[in-house]
């Protein structure tokens, strides 16, 4: 079943209503125009894929997963009413669109998914065949139409297509990037915030989810907070805690995001060093004594030689100052 182009109206011939006519000439040129051309082509490309080809029903067990990742764990409840709303309308209607499949490369009699997850999982779920369409490809194709079907559905996340970008590179199919940019309609720009917040910790990505209505920027703000080391070891502890497994993915990310406002906004700062001075009654040396709460310096000064002659006489004799203090300080606790 082919896609509409949720974009093709403004691409449609039709004299659209004066009063819009100014902004939709705008929104219709230059680089938008190529964008929407582009996502129009890419789901005709996956659709292509499926016309005039002889579909045939498999064992769902005999279909093992793509090789490469484009979506979190479909069986978590991030995609609980996505899978539901599939599973109903197999049920009611039976399979509209077939998925697609290659023979598995390594294993004779086997078939690798190339798309159709949710479909796939139904029709297993519902203990039918699943209708599929088989297609010998190189693993090239195979992401690359991976990649355009997802495009064309818009039914992943952003964080879920920059895991898959980054998966595409580094499997280096080329040097130029031509492949995952042509998998995912991404130009270079797009690309490096795709590959820069698919870089985060694998732990945290698992601990927010896909995070459905998170775009490309409110993820990418995030990279760049926790590239400061304190902010990623405090995400790391925030993600763990009992309350955020309970949330929605999107919830997740917005619960860390606030967090890491508040913890910023709460950082007080560092207090001024208090100072005091002391002086002998005889006036032969002077001691200032500097302390901000971690770190104590002691500086003595005089005429004569009696500021080196006291430090010295002080060093030799910490160990014996230090216990008397000890003893002090834990009989004022045992009498409280």
């Amino acid at each position: 079943m082919a896609r509409k182009n949720p974009f093709a109206n403004l691409l449609s011939h039709e004299e659209p209503a004066s009063e819009n006519r100014a902004a939709l000439d705008y929104a219709t040129k230059g680089a938008t125009r190529s964008l929407l051309n582009s996502i129009d082509e890419m789901a005709a490309q996956a659709d292509q894929l499926l016309e005039g080809e002889t579909i045939v029903e498999l064992d769902p067990a005999l279909i093992e997963d793509s090789f490469a990742k484009d979506r979190f764990a479909i069986g978590d409840d991030d995609y609980k009413d996505e899978f539901q709303r599939v599973l109903e309308a197999v049920r009611e209607r039976g399979q509209d669109s077939p998925v697609l499949v290659r023979p598995h490369p390594s294993h004779a009699g086997r078939y690798m998914l190339v798309f159709g997850h949710l479909r796939r999982r139904a029709a297993a779920e519902l203990g039918r065949k699943v209708r599929a369409v088989i297609k010998q490809m190189t693993d090239r194709d195979h992401v690359i139409a991976q990649g355009q079907e997802n495009n064309g559905r818009a039914n992943t996340s952003f964080i879920e297509k920059a895991v898959f970008a980054a998966e595409i590179v580094n499997r280096r199919f080329d040097d130029d990037q031509s492949t995952v940019m042509a998998a995912l309609g991404a130009d270079k720009s797009t690309l490096s915030k795709m590959l820069a917040v698919a870089g985060l910790p694998a732990p945290l990505l698992k601990a927010i989810g896909r995070a459905k209505r998170i775009g490309r920027d409110r993820w990418y703000d995030l990279k760049l907070v926790l590239d400061k080391p304190s902010n990623l070891e405090e995400a790391l502890s925030f993600v763990e805690t009992a309350g955020i497994a309970g949330l929605a993915s999107d919830d997740r990310f917005d619960a860390l995001v606030t967090h890491l406002k508040t913890r910023k906004a709460g950082v007080r700062p560092r207090s001024s060093p208090v100072k005091a001075n002391w002086a002998p009654a005889d006036g032969r040396l002077a001691a200032e004594a500097i302390s901000d709460g971690k770190k104590f310096t002691l500086a003595l000064r005089a005429r004569g030689p009696d500021a080196r002659a006291f430090g010295d006489y002080l060093t030799e004799h910490l160990d014996k100052l230090y216990e008397e203090f000890r003893q002090l300080n834990d009989n004022q606790t045992d009498g409280e």
